[in-house]
């Protein structure tokens, strides 16, 4: 980390660089180690890292080897992300004045916290077939916004020595633009094209992921009445054998109980009351327009038609 202490020595830009490195690295960690306890099989249109691993020894280890292998590779790759992270976290702390480094510690600790306390709600959604919209939006704020774009912004905001009620608005933002985020990428997952989002379609569906669309559809099919649409979610969520004919059932219940064009119609709402939020924090100096497109970008635009999902969706 020798690298690290030299850049967070340059003055404050080394010390946002540290810091954002200390970020990236704390999302690789959540990535991989998410990966392993998902069972995903790929990640930004790659081999998800445990199953590289284990494809490359599969041939000497067995199957069963190769994979247990793969799984301990992933969740070791995760914790050494995660140490550098501190490291890096740490070698940029040490460089600010003793009330900036303390604030800047007490973020980066509740960052970590919450990545973690985020992964267990939604594992625990999971298993236990959660159907709470409310909650579901906890742990998307929790397990996506909070560590992706709101704590970011808060830790920049505190580098740059923003006030109280600045920092207040900018994490407001920040989480508003997150939530939205991760709502898009829920979207994503059914209606989205492989090739576009690097991961295959109907995944959370075949996890039974906790997604705050999933939750709209039950509560909605419940509330009308609708036994038709309760059944199919019952049938089709957290069934690892989806096939495209039963994803493209799931898509005609997500779109005709109207849960799609509500996740659709929050996002548009999220969107914009980040837009406010930053207006009235006010962000001065040449980085606040970039800061703005980012946070568009975050909370950017849905997925195209409903149906949409790739070369191989079903008809």
């Amino acid at each position: 980390m020798g690298d690290a202490r030299l850049r967070a020595g340059d003055g404050p830009v080394g010390t946002a660089l540290a810091t954002a490195a200390a970020l990236e690295l704390l999302q690789t960690c959540a990535l991989v180690q998410d990966d392993v306890m998902d069972g995903s099989v790929t990640r930004r249109g790659r081999r998800a890292l445990h199953l590289d691993v284990a494809a490359r020894y599969a041939p000497d280890a067995g199957e069963r080897g190769a994979e247990h292998l793969g799984a301990v590779a992933g969740v070791l790759a995760g914790d050494l992300a995660l140490a550098w992270a501190d490291d890096l976290a740490a070698a940029a702390q040490a460089e600010l004045r003793a009330q900036a480094g303390a604030r800047v510690r007490e973020v980066w600790s509740d960052l970590r916290t919450e990545v973690v306390a985020g992964q267990y709600a939604d594992v625990h959604g999971q298993v236990t077939r959660s159907r709470s919209p409310g909650r579901a939006l906890r742990i998307a704020r929790l397990k996506s916004a909070m560590y992706s774009v709101e704590r970011p912004v808060h830790l920049g905001a505190v580098l740059a020595g923003a006030g109280p009620e600045e920092v207040a608005e900018l994490r407001r933002a920040g989480r508003c633009a997150g939530i939205a985020f991760q709502l898009r990428d829920d979207l994503d997952g059914v209606f989205g094209d492989p090739a576009r989002t690097g991961k295959p379609c109907g995944e959370d569906l075949r996890a039974g992921k906790p997604t705050y669309l999933a939750a709209v559809a039950h509560a909605r099919a419940a509330a009308a009445g609708d036994r038709v649409s309760s059944s199919v979610l019952e049938r089709r969520l957290g069934d690892p054998d989806l096939d495209d004919e039963a994803l493209a059932e799931v898509r005609e219940v997500l779109v005709g109980t109207g849960a799609r064009a509500a996740v659709l119609s929050l996002v548009e709402r999220l969107s914009a009351r980040g837009a406010e939020h930053l207006e009235r924090a006010r962000p001065a100096g040449p980085g606040a327009g970039r800061l703005a497109d980012l946070l568009r970008a975050a909370a950017g635009p849905a997925p195209g038609p409903a149906g949409a999902c790739g070369a191989g969706a079903a008809r």
